[in-house]
């Protein structure tokens, strides 16, 4: 397996990558891999990696919430057949 080394890494580039590497319990040397591959699509990203990220503005509900919300509107899923003819 070949060595690749990158010279003039900036002081920005490097923090961030160190601070993904740490949030996703990596090497430093995995993660440079590991966005090199989604990047270049040899290993694919996964679809949700960044979901909790945008949770507070989608209104990702609780399961406690969503059977409160199936309970509330279980009534508007009733089929009354007066109504179509």
């Amino acid at each position: 397996m070949k060595s690749i080394t990158i010279h003039g890494i900036d002081e920005p580039l490097t923090a961030l990558i160190k601070s993904k590497a740490q949030s996703e319990g990596l090497s430093i040397n995995k993660t440079i891999k590991k966005v090199l591959e989604e990047a270049l699509g040899v290993k694919p990203r996964n679809k949700d990696a960044n979901r909790s990220d945008f949770e507070e503005f989608c209104g990702l509900w609780s399961e406690a919430e969503l059977i409160e919300f199936e309970q509330e509107t279980k009534d508007l899923r009733k089929i009354d057949l007066e109504d179509w003819q």
